[in-house]
């Protein structure tokens, strides 16, 4: 992703992000969101590369699924992420219509997915900077394998998933099975996804996307349960 800001034209965070996310709207006709083959794709080339997982990472044993609940807050302790979570649904393009500009700080879950922390992929996206300053998921592509996230659901519960992928997928080989698919079947996961390579100033979108991955290894019941 680019490492500042860039002074462009109104809408570019809409369509960097939505490129890929039409791609989610187009397989959905075909294809449930909760399913698809393991693994991600090859590291991508060009202006791009995939961080993957370092060899000799040790990662947690992953827990099963919790019972379904609407996420409320979202949090990256290692990113010093923490952030309100709004659902959204596709738009009349087939995308994900992310947060609005005024809501930059705000997390956007694909409320026709799966809920955070049940069996599926839970899908998150937010913008990577306004035309003045970073946003949410502006240091998204930091995010390393071993790391935590943190779902608050609203029923006061807490799902608690373990990075084990980050990668920068290119436009032009954009694979949304691979990218948005469940991994494991049976296992609960989530995509965190925004922008990500350089942005194109005649296209007027970012030429990349991030994609990280996380699976479920804890949890907090609401308290008294």
């Amino acid at each position: 992703m680019s490492s500042a800001p860039h002074p462009a034209g109104h809408g570019r965070l809409l369509t960097g992000v939505a490129w890929a996310l039409l791609l989610l709207g187009l397989w959905l006709w075909g294809k449930d969101i909760t399913a698809g083959p393991g693994g991600l794709s090859a590291p991508t080339t060009g202006d791009v590369a995939a961080v993957g997982r370092p060899l000799g990472v040790p990662l947690p044993p992953a827990r099963p699924p919790m019972e379904p609940a609407v996420p409320e807050s979202l949090a990256v302790p290692s990113l010093g992420i923490t952030a309100p979570v709004a659902p959204r649904g596709l738009d009349g393009a087939g995308a994900i219509d992310p947060p609005p500009y005024q809501e930059a700080h705000t997390v956007g879950w694909f409320g026709g997915g799966a809920k955070p922390g049940t069996d599926g992929a839970a899908l998150f996206v937010g913008h990577v900077d306004t035309e003045t300053k970073p946003a949410v998921f502006y240091g998204l592509s930091s995010a390393r394998p071993g790391e935590r996230v943190e779902v608050t659901r609203t029923d006061g519960s807490v799902a608690e998933f373990t990075i084990d992928d980050v990668r920068v997928f290119a436009r032009h080989e954009f694979d949304p099975k691979k990218a948005y698919g469940q991994r494991q079947p049976g296992r609960a996961e989530l995509r965190l996804i925004t922008c990500g390579g350089t942005f194109d100033r005649a296209a007027g979108v970012y030429t990349a996307n991030v994609v990280v991955s996380a699976y479920l290894t804890g949890g907090r019941a609401a308290p008294g349960a």
